[in-house]
């Protein structure tokens, strides 16, 4: 191994660290939320403020890595951003009050909303086109196996200790992971001496933050109301300004022309449809299992260990295969699977067994390993090195909105079919509340099912492309 090669690994090492706390941490606390809301006698909207918090300020961030990754250097940037989830983590640990907590919490999703992109650009940077997959698919591993023992893990820690250990334990690897920083990470790539630009901060702050909130509170308010139409609606006002606005500055803050790249447009879209598919699917298995099932939380999140464990062992093969075959056929490959096991979940009923819900669970993993990572990484290899920062920015603000808009409409959907059930089913028969909520559940799963298809579809239309020059991407 050379000098250079050694060097490589241990940034790449270093920053996978920080990658799986931040990805465990997300939904370290979905199993806690009932005790965190008995401790602090609140109510299950204002314990949802865990998670909205969490998503609204990460989400925030991504859009502004841009400018941070291409003005500072890549050491001091991280070292701040695994500082603030130190901070943040130690600050949740030892909160007195639930506001507190919540404080706790965004200043988490500081960091974390830093470490992501730029982890991203640190290895499209650093290494060669032809290794970026296996490269990636490492990334994967992280990425995928955190959240997948996140909730196992969290319902062991709760139901033997308390949920203030969640934090507890997430100190010493973040402290550890700081110290690695400091002594081991090293510069990549170079500088430039970038202006703030304050209006676009502020336009896309509140742009992105209104219809991420939009989306949110359509969980628990009609889609009519001021709290989600006319949230989301002053949210598109104020990202249309905010796109106006960077399209004509000379060196924007967020470069909306990496659009311009046909497989970059084509690959979001893609990735758009499915992270909506994603997110729903993941709040709807749990309702299954312990509202219709009956299944304690911890058992809920052992199921979904196989599904995670394959993730994480074939990461690495869904690189290696990108690689070798490129995104196409490793993507539609995926698409399949996870066509398969959504079908699947439209299937279930009252006498559906725990184990065919982990199958199906863990045919859905299998795909999106193969889809999630290649269709990223693809996307940024069509673009040239001196923009991918803002290619990997773009990607996961697409990836933050199509999450919030997925997690509603499935949400939305369930509830409207459940509704319906109610009173023109039950009405005649003697069913249950329960047969309304499968009802509802199989209705959002087939719609999940319609989305993987569309994107399958869609997938049929990539075609290979060599990274445009920069200077396509100047205005």
């Amino acid at each position: 191994m050379t000098a250079s090669s050694k060097k490589n690994t241990t940034i790449l090492a270093v920053l996978l660290m920080g990658t799986f706390l931040c990805n465990i941490n997300q939904t370290l606390l979905n199993v806690a939320l009932p005790k965190i809301m008995e401790d602090f006698q609140i109510s299950a909207s204002l314990g949802q403020w865990l998670s909205t918090g969490y998503m609204l300020v990460s989400g925030l961030m991504i859009p502004i890595t841009a400018f941070l990754i291409e003005r500072f250097k890549t050491r001091p940037l991280y070292i701040f951003s695994i500082t603030m989830f130190l901070l943040g983590s130690a600050i949740s640990g030892f909160a007195p009050n639930f506001i507190i907590l919540v404080a706790g919490r965004m200043v988490q999703a500081i960091g974390a909303g830093i470490i992501m992109p730029l982890m991203t650009v640190t290895l499209m940077t650093i290494y060669p086109p032809h290794k970026i997959g296996s490269v990636m698919g490492l990334v994967g591993l992280a990425m995928n196996f955190a959240p997948g023992i996140a909730p196992t893990l969290a319902g062991w820690v709760v139901q033997d200790y308390h949920w203030r250990y969640l934090f507890y334990g997430l100190l010493p690897f973040a402290g550890l992971n700081l110290i690695l920083a400091i002594f081991f990470l090293t510069n990549v790539g170079k500088q430039k001496m970038l202006k703030f630009n304050v209006l676009g901060v502020i336009l896309s702050s509140l742009g992105l933050g209104s219809l991420l909130l939009g989306f949110s509170n359509a969980g628990e308010n009609p889609w009519l109301s001021f709290k989600v139409l006319g949230v989301i609606t002053i949210g598109l006002i104020l990202t249309y300004l905010f796109i106006k606005q960077q399209l004509g500055q000379k060196i924007p803050m967020l470069n909306f022309l990496v659009f311009k790249s046909k497989m970059f447009t084509m690959t979001t879209i893609i990735n758009f449809i499915i992270i909506m598919a994603l997110y729903g699917g993941m709040l709807l298995l749990p309702m299954f299992l312990q509202n219709v099932r009956g299944v304690s939380p911890f058992l809920s999140g052992i199921i979904m260990l196989p599904g995670a464990f394959f993730m994480a062992i074939l990461s690495p093969l869904s690189g290696r295969l990108f690689d070798r075959y490129g995104a196409k056929p490793v993507t539609f490959v995926g698409l399949i699977i996870l066509i398969i096991g959504t079908v699947m979940f439209a299937s279930l009923n009252e006498t559906t067994t725990v184990s065919f819900a982990c199958l199906a669970q863990t045919i859905r993993s299998i795909g999106l390993v193969l889809i999630l990572m290649p269709l990223q990484t693809e996307a940024l290899k069509s673009l040239p090195i001196e923009i991918v920062a803002h290619g990997t920015a773009m990607f996961q603000t697409t990836r933050q909105i199509a999450g919030s808009i997925g997690t509603s409409l499935l949400i939305t959907a369930m509830s409207m079919a459940s509704t319906y059930h109610d009173t023109h089913l039950l009405a005649t028969s003697s069913g249950t509340a329960q047969e309304s909520l499968l009802y509802g559940i199989r209705v959002a799963y087939i719609i999940t099912t319609l989305l993987c298809i569309l994107a399958l579809l869609l997938t049929t239309r990539l075609k290979k492309q060599a990274a445009m020059p920069a200077t396509h991407f100047i205005k």
